[in-house]
């Protein structure tokens, strides 16, 4: 009820507001845009914006997923520069909640994407576009119970701790491996978003755990270096690697078997219908609160289907 309130309260002001509110920039505001994952969600938001004449759109990020008080700057630019709208990826859940509070007040609608913020934070956004990375890493964890049974070690690779796609992707991956086996995990490691440190570490992990049965990397930069730590050292197809995201190298890794499937998220949707979402709210339209973006679990079996293709990049 809060948050329908708050929600009809940013609309109610639009409206006050006049035309003026509903025309101009909208500032979509990612993780990194060093990224194909982020750099599809800016394709979806600019399909989204194209025709468009009282919308602008704006595509930025810091350059690496860890660097919180950057992305907290460019948030913090784009109110100051007074933008119609923002549609925002928060790399830090708390860290961000209070700039998303700055543009509440400032009446700029927010729409979240990927990541949630703290939970004290759902009065001043107005809906959140994401892939249910629960359900994503439980279809994950399922893959790997399939190929490798109940018993074993399998490795987490994991990007980023405490955000929040981290916190349901890899939190119910583990969770129900644990739910559904004996299987040890070992992890998780955290790359930081960096592919260089995800091979280091999955190489120590390989060295150091010669009898793993499987392992995953939990996003784009992880699951590359983890799928190049496997092939130097001589692992792939004899162990069961699993991915997340779907860029041109995690492609490979399917197709060639190092990767026994990768889970891959709607980045192109998430930035289209981000966008969407804002221009609703600056027309007085009502959003849900919610929209899953989708997961699709891409194999080499099915690579080539319709439905998956769609969501590659």
């Amino acid at each position: 009820m809060k948050k329908l309130i708050s929600t009809m309260m940013m609309a109610s002001a639009l409206v006050l507001t006049g035309a003026a509110a509903q025309a101009g920039e909208i500032a979509v505001i990612v993780k990194t845009t060093n990224s194909n994952f982020w750099q599809n969600v800016n394709k979806g938001a600019s399909a989204a914006i194209k025709g468009q004449e009282a919308h602008t759109m704006t595509f930025n990020g810091p350059a690496s997923e860890s660097a919180i008080a950057d992305q907290v700057s460019l948030v913090e630019n784009a109110i100051n520069r007074g933008v119609a709208g923002i549609v925002l990826a928060p790399s830090d859940p708390e860290a961000l909640t209070p700039v998303v509070k700055k543009a509440f007040e400032a009446q700029i609608p927010v729409v979240i994407i990927d990541s949630g913020l703290a939970d004290n934070a759902k009065e001043y956004y107005q809906a959140f576009l994401s892939t249910d990375n629960c359900a994503a890493g439980k279809l994950v964890a399922d893959k790997m119970l399939s190929e490798v049974g109940t018993e074993g070690k399998v490795a987490v690779m994991s990007y980023v701790a405490g955000v929040g796609s981290e916190i349901g992707r890899v939190g119910c991956f583990v969770e129900h491996i644990n739910e559904k086996s004996d299987i040890e995990i070992v992890g998780p490691f955290y790359s930081q978003s960096q592919m260089a440190t995800a091979l280091n570490q999955t190489t120590d992990v390989l060295a150091a755990n010669d009898d793993l049965v499987g392992i995953f990397g939990a996003n784009e930069p992880t699951a590359i270096g983890m799928g190049r730590a496997i092939v130097q050292a001589g692992k792939a197809g004899s162990i069961t690697a699993l991915g997340f995201d779907g860029n041109s190298d995690l492609q490979d890794f399917v197709r060639d078997g190092t990767l026994a499937g990768t889970a891959v998220q709607g980045s192109f949707q998430m930035g289209e219908l981000g966008v969407q979402t804002i221009m609703k709210l600056l027309s007085g339209e009502s959003v849900s609160d919610f929209i899953d973006t989708g997961v699709v679990l891409a194999t080499k079996e099915n690579i080539d289907q319709p439905e998956v293709q769609n969501v590659l990049y």
